[in-house]
């Protein structure tokens, strides 16, 4: 196997993992936010499960950009 091949296999990977984490926040923001309802507009910060996932969907894009990058690159 090239090593695009395993670059297109992390990519695959990487993006099933991205969208069932922002499917994932999108259901904890409640039925509202998932159809595009008023969230009632209070802010609330995000703390544990929330604040935790956050964080993996940001490292969840940046490794995939990372790997988009590398992949046309090594193309």
């Amino acid at each position: 196997m090239a090593l695009t091949d395993y670059l297109d296999i992390a990519q695959i990977i990487v993006s099933i993992a991205l969208v069932a984490a922002i499917v994932l926040q999108s259901k904890a923001a409640g039925l509202g936010g998932l159809t595009g309802g008023d969230t009632g507009g209070v802010f609330r910060a995000r703390r544990g499960v929330e604040k935790t996932l956050f964080n993996i969907t940001i490292g969840l894009s940046v490794v995939f950009f990372l790997i988009s990058i590398a992949n046309v690159l090594v193309s």
